[in-house]
């Protein structure tokens, strides 16, 4: 039986409570396809000394080893916080076919460079706002701790 985008979101938070727990950016993704999870990653970037090391770029490089493909036109990334520039443009090349985000970022989120113009491939689906609050509010936690 498929999950629904607030179950498989679910499962992100979890991703993100992982990087919260680790003193990282508390952002988590999971890729599915044909309703099955195929990567879960969280924030590494401290852990890893990566700058690159976020939850969407090791997310799809689980994926991509997984599937032993460069493509991902079947599959669906659900990420906590919407996805920065530089995510934006490994989920392009990706052919990612659906990207679903919990909560706006809009301090480095792609909006921030793009506006409106959506940086994914044309064929990707995009949503937004899915347990937007909850989302949010891992973020809002971790960053008020370190003020």
């Amino acid at each position: 039986m498929a999950m629904t985008d607030e179950q498989y979101m679910q499962q992100a938070l979890a991703e993100a409570q992982k990087a919260f727990d680790r003193e990282e950016v508390p952002v988590g993704a999971i890729i599915v396809m044909n309703n099955r999870i195929i990567a879960r990653a969280h924030n590494q970037v401290e852990m890893l000394n990566d700058s690159t090391a976020h939850a969407e770029i090791l997310a799809l490089t689980t994926a991509f080893n997984f599937l032993g493909s460069k493509y991902l036109p079947d599959a669906t990334l659900y990420v906590t916080v919407e996805p920065c520039l530089m995510c934006s443009g490994a989920l392009y090349w990706s052919k990612i076919g659906k990207i679903v985000y919990g909560t706006d970022d809009e301090k480095n989120g792609y909006r921030k460079c793009c506006g409106n113009k959506n940086p994914y491939h044309p064929k990707t689906k995009l949503v937004s706002g899915i347990l937007k609050e909850e989302c949010a509010g891992l973020m809002k936690d971790f960053f008020k701790a370190r003020r």
